[in-house]
This record gives structure tokens, sequence and C-alpha cells, in this order.
């Protein structure tokens, strides 16, 4: 198999922007997404409030966006993309986490996937797929606005409670799929390893620049425990950036299905010892994070998808019945959880220097 090459860089609030570049040229992201083709920028917002970890940063975006108009992408070929889910509203989610000043600052076009003007168009795989063609027998959908088109992948260094970590594989899972895509959670390593291979058809070049200034702990993408990490990590492989993100949070690679089969199918590298490191030395790294606790909302949700509900998971999750499942999720993280445990973890955050750094993009020039 080829030898993958993952960026990873120690960084500071002072330096951070001018530090993705950095780790955006180490992994030879010039190269992964040619100038001739646009380029989405796919923005993470696992939350519509701003929760440490949770979501794509704003020096991030800011870093990347840099970088590229530096080195000659035009700023029309730059394109800002969201996406929203049945409980998190990405409109909100961008000002929320202090990402529209950026995208105006560099005045970026924003295009929300999912809804209208945007076309979705039957997509037929040329890979083999792995479920999408069961969980959708009646055609996998993609937005028409991605094919053709490079695609740069921003997620953040976080566990999760379906796939023990996410990463830049998943973040294209928002991206690709419409806002029925939780009938997937049950297969949720297949469908990751097949958008990877549905993404390799329609994109001309893929990147990732993952940011671990803060990461997540526990039973992500929300309820999390934020850590200050102070790492970049930056691949043209999502299978290897996400291998070593897994490693660097002190879990084996192989161990998660997504990684283990994606590499088993070729679709990138997941075994870390196959995996060039460029920057610093993360051999020894070790956060020894926790990825299979859950809140009472994922132990429901897994109870429908892998346990004694699974039966009434198409009553439950695809008939009328199904608002109350969206209803039951807001009302637990946004109405309890946040405010009553999730508030108290974004105040220490926002009392160290990445905290004053994320405030200062909040305000007006």
């Amino acid at each position: 198999m080829y030898r993958s090459v993952v960026a990873v860089l120690k960084t500071a609030p002072e330096t951070v922007v001018d530090d993705v570049g950095r780790v955006m040229e180490l992994a030879g992201y010039q190269e992964a997404l040619p100038k001739e083709h646009h380029t989405h920028l796919k923005i993470n917002i696992s939350w519509h409030v701003y929760y440490p970890a949770c979501s794509t940063t704003p020096w991030q975006l800011d870093g990347v966006i840099t970088r590229m108009l530096a080195d000659g992408y035009s700023r029309e070929s730059l394109i800002a993309a969201h996406n929203s889910t049945v409980v998190v509203n990405s409109h909100v989610g961008e000002v929320n986490n202090h990402l529209s000043g950026v995208i105006d600052k560099h005045g970026l076009e924003r295009i929300f996937l999912d809804e209208p003007p945007n076309e979705w168009l039957r997509y037929e795989p040329k890979h083999k797929m792995l479920a999408l063609d069961r969980v959708y027998p009646e055609g996998i959908m993609i937005p028409k606005a991605l094919i053709g088109r490079n695609a740069l992948q921003l997620p953040t260094m976080k566990t999760h409670v379906f796939t023990t970590i996410t990463g830049a594989m998943k973040n294209a899972f928002g991206g690709l799929l419409h806002r029925k895509r939780h009938w997937t959670h049950g297969v949720i390593h297949e469908t990751l390893v097949d958008l990877l291979a549905i993404q390799t058809e329609i994109h001309p070049g893929i990147f990732a620049v993952m940011d671990a200034t803060i990461a997540g702990d526990g039973p992500g993408p929300r309820a999390m425990r934020p850590h200050v990490k102070n790492y970049l990590l930056a691949s043209a492989d999502a299978v290897s950036i996400d291998a070593i993100a897994a490693k660097m949070m002190g879990f084996d690679p192989m161990s998660l299905d997504f990684i283990r089969i994606a590499h088993e199918k070729g679709l990138g590298c997941g075994d870390p010892k196959e995996i060039e490191i460029a920057g610093e030395d993360v051999s020894s790294v070790n956060f020894r994070f926790v990825g299979d606790v859950d809140t009472l909302a994922s132990r429901g949700q897994k109870l429908i998808y892998h346990g004694a509900l699974k039966r009434f998971e198409h009553l439950l999750l695809r008939s009328p019945l199904v608002p109350w499942s969206y209803a039951a999720s807001r009302l637990y993280h946004d109405a309890f959880w946040y405010p009553f445990i999730g508030k108290k973890r974004v105040k220490a955050v926002l009392r160290t220097e990445w905290g004053e750094l994320f405030k200062s993009y909040g305000r007006r020039p």
C-alpha cells in the first residue's frame, strides 16, 4: 500500500492562523487540491451553540482561507459549505461559533447544501456499496454542488458515541447525505466507508485540516469534556488523519471498524506504522480519552439502532412518530445538558487564551 503523510504541528493562539497554513503545506495541500477546480470548505457545525471542540473553530477556517488566498486560489473558487441536521441549525451555529465574521472578512460565498435552491441528484456509485444501497433502496442522493469540486474537510478532534472518534471521514457525512442521514446510524461504519468511496469518485481533490487546539473527550460530538491540547493536523488521506487522531486520543485505529474497513478496501491508510508523520513527533502522545461513555440520549439511540428496540427502528425513525426523537434530543441537549452542565465547561475554556481568541473573533472590527 502507498505511504500516506499526516502533518502534525504544535500551535498557540498567537500563531495559530499561520500554523494552519504551515501544517497544510507540510501535508502537500496544493498537490491535493488542484487550483482549476472550485473548493468547498466543509464546515462542521455539530451544535448551534458554542461548545469547545464541538465544531469548526474560527481560527481553523481563517487559517485555511488565509493560506489558500496567499497561495493563489481565487476568492471566487472558495466556498464555505454548511449542512444542517434534524436537531442542529447551521445558520445559528455559524453565528454562535464565530464563523460568520471569518467568511464575511474574506468575502467568500456560503452555501447550505440541504436547502433550496441546491439540487440533489440520484447517484450511481462505481464502487460496490457496503450499506447505502440498502438504507436507501430508492437511490442514493447527493448534492449536485459537490460534484466536480474539491472538498476540504474541517473537523475537530473529538470522540463520538457511535464511532468512538469522529474526524475527516465523518465530516463528509453531513455534506453528502440529506437530513435523513440518521437512518444510517445502525450501519454507520459501513456508511462512512461508502461515503469516502463516493468522494473519491466525485471530487478532483480531497484534503482535511483537523483542529485539536481544544479536543473533546467522552460522549461526543456534543456532551464532551474539552481539553486544551494545542495541536493541528492535516492530510490528503482522510483515513490516515483519522487514524493518527485516534492514536493520539489513545485508541487503536485499526480496532475502529470504519478505519479498518477503509484501509482494507484501499481507500486510505489506517495503520499508523505505514503512515509518515511530518512535523511533530507524536509517537508517544496518548491523551487517554474515553470513547465508550454514553448520555441518556445516546443510550436511547443505541437501543433503537443496536439493542432491544431494533425491531421498532423503522416505526420510530421513519414514520409519523419520528418528530418525537428530534424533540427528545433537543430537549435533552438544549434545555437540560447545556444550561446545567455544558455552560460551566464553556466558561472555563473562555477563561483560557484560546477562549480569549474565540471571543476576539466575535467582536466587530
